[in-house]
């Protein structure tokens, strides 16, 4: 406890021979300081008082946490969801004592062995990294900065042991053997999302019984170069018979592996595939998912590159939903074969596709039970290929338009006009540029530029 020192107001002080820099101290007397005021909180039991900090908003449980190590270990009852960002906290157990109660844990960034004080940081699609300013492309993080397979996996088998209770799981590079640790001990896991994950770490899912949610992610450029090819979907297929949601990214992959998923797993709703690197005829196995729903895929640099004949590839008839978002869709035979098998979609959402032309989605008429339709960032439709697939839907009820800038408003016909009356919702901004300069109009903004260019060039 810090003490407190006075000089007593004496006339007759007599000034200290003492340099400076050593005060005499002395004369110096502590002050008497007041009992401290009884905590009493301290005659609340531990139920009662994390039933009053469970009402309390969140933002202020880190506020209320500080305030003694008692409330410290309540608050830490009361965390349900945590980012370990270091490895160490881990393996120390401090998180097990800390948060006694995680339900949902995300080991990501703790798997990654680079220095978080980094001011680089490395930016993908699926994540963010710190990396040191030593780091080339020319290799993949995994083999300078990830954690090996075995300390990840002596990681989750102590995770399996003090979080019986875990629903939601994050990690990287776990084998077999941490795998089915988790499977013996967290028997209600509900979600899992496994980085640079093999084929035969996929064997230990099996043991999962009630996992829903599945995320692989496979190979990315620069960060991750595992493999997921059939087998692994296979065996994921076999033993996660109750998935509702699986997305693959940058996983490998056929005809064979999306039948497998269709046929085992009878209750898929949504599938997505990012980055895929599926080979040619995978569409075709969309037709045994019998219950999907919603089909999503992500940055892909292809759809299909031999999709084969159209009278063998069926199609999905519960898919109510079709989202594209950043993918080149400039094949016309890969595009053709999506919305056949596509074919009883109510949504279609398009985002920033690559090659949308005229003529590539007036491929979209073949689905003709199209309630709405959002297309965004695709810059080289015009107002003449949209009227002509548009016209033909009689079912339309929604119509999104965002930043599509040879769509002109000047072009919309009486025809196109006459729909626009009839949809329930409308939302038209095709050109963003036209936006902005109507609303800039008469503030004078806009303009300095030109005239500095002007005499810049004089």
């Amino acid at each position: 406890m810090q003490q407190y020192f006075h000089r007593p107001l004496t006339a007759a002080a007599a000034p200290s021979t003492s340099p400076p820099s050593e005060p005499d101290l002395t004369s110096f007397q502590p002050l008497s300081l007041d009992p401290t005021a009884p905590d009493y909180t301290s005659l609340l039991s531990d139920e009662l008082l994390l039933n009053v900090f469970s009402k309390l908003p969140i933002s202020q449980h880190v506020s209320n946490s500080l305030v003694c190590k008692r409330w410290l270990y309540l608050h830490g009852r009361l965390v349900q969801s945590l980012k370990v960002t270091d490895w160490s906290f881990l393996t120390s157990g401090r998180v097990f004592n800390r948060f006694p109660n995680l339900t949902d844990l995300d080991l990501v960034r703790s798997c990654i062995g680079v220095s978080k004080c980094s001011g680089t940081i490395l930016t993908h699609k699926t994540m963010s990294v710190h990396v040191d300013t030593g780091f080339t492309l020319g290799g993949f993080l995994e083999k300078t900065a990830l954690l090996p397979s075995n300390e990840v996996d002596e990681g989750l088998t102590t995770i399996a042991e003090k979080y019986p209770n875990l629903q939601r799981l994050l990690a990287i590079g776990a084998s077999e053997r941490g795998l089915l640790r988790i499977a013996e001990e967290c028997s209600t896991l509900q979600e899992l999302e496994l980085h640079r994950g093999g084929d035969l770490a996929l064997k230990a899912l099996s043991g999962i019984k009630n996992l829903q949610v599945v995320k692989l992610i496979g190979f990315i450029d620069v960060l991750y170069n595992s493999t997921i090819s059939d087998i692994g979907l296979t065996l994921l297929a076999q033993g996660c018979r109750r998935l509702v949601k699986l997305e693959l990214c940058g996983c490998e992959g056929s005809y064979d592996g999306v039948k497998a998923i269709g046929q085992c797993c009878q209750m898929l709703e949504e599938l997505t595939l990012s980055e895929h690197r599926m080979d040619g005829g995978w569409l075709a196995g969309l037709s045994f998912c019998g219950n999907l729903k919603t089909l999503r895929l992500r940055f892909c640099k292809s759809i299909d590159k031999w999709p084969g004949a159209d009278e063998h590839l069926g199609s999905c008839l519960t898919l109510q939903e079709l989202h594209l978002q950043g993918c080149q869709i400039r094949e016309t035979q890969s595009v053709k074969a999506l919305f056949l098998v596509c074919q009883n979609v109510r949504d279609i959402v398009l985002h920033d596709c690559f090659g949308l032309e005229d003529d590539v989605f007036g491929l979209a008429s073949i689905c003709r039970r199209v309630k709405l339709l959002s297309l965004k960032g695709c810059s080289l439709l015009t107002i003449k290929g949209l009227e002509s697939v548009v016209i033909s839907w009689k079912e339309l009820q929604r119509l999104r338009v965002m930043s599509c800038r040879n769509i002109k408003d000047t072009e919309i016909t009486p025809e196109l006009a006459t729909l626009f009356s009839t949809l329930k919702e409308l939302k038209w901004r095709p050109d963003s540029r036209s936006l902005l300069s109507s609303s800039l109009a008469g503030t004078g903004m806009g303009k300095k530029g030109d005239r500095f260019f002007k005499r810049w060039k004089d």
